[in-house]
């Protein structure tokens, strides 16, 4: 039981972040296209809308613990690269400490999608 509250823990940790990610961009998508066309990503609207699914719908999958092996990896590959294409630049001051934290993240849902998301979710439930 200790072991799944455990995981329960964890994609409460991992998700907080992707969730308020993903609704402040949501709130804000006009800006977040704005800020995403400053870095020079195409379709920055679109981009914006799939960047802020991701994070909003990928985070609350999380929490509950629903489809948590495939969404794990999509957030892992997520992390990976909003590493390298919003912090890679290291001459930008704390690009380096974020780029980390980032494949610190991914790390944590590669290990979240290889053990799943414990007795204390909805995938538990369906199975």
């Amino acid at each position: 039981m200790q072991q799944n509250v455990v995981v329960l823990v964890g994609r409460i940790l991992l998700s907080i972040l992707f969730i308020t990610a993903g609704y402040g961009k949501l709130t804000a998508l006009g800006g977040t296209a704005g800020y995403f066309g400053s870095m020079g990503l195409p379709l920055p609207m679109v981009t914006a809308i799939i960047v802020t699914a991701v994070e909003l719908l990928g985070g609350i999958a999380i929490l509950i613990g629903l489809f948590t092996r495939p969404v794990a990896y999509l957030l892992a590959l997520f992390c990976v690269a909003t590493a390298f294409v919003g912090h890679g630049d290291f001459s930008v001051a704390g690009n380096d400490i974020h780029f980390m934290k980032n494949l610190a993240i991914a790390g944590g849902f590669l290990v979240l999608a290889t053990f799943g998301a414990g007795a204390l979710s909805v995938d538990a439930k369906r199975a």
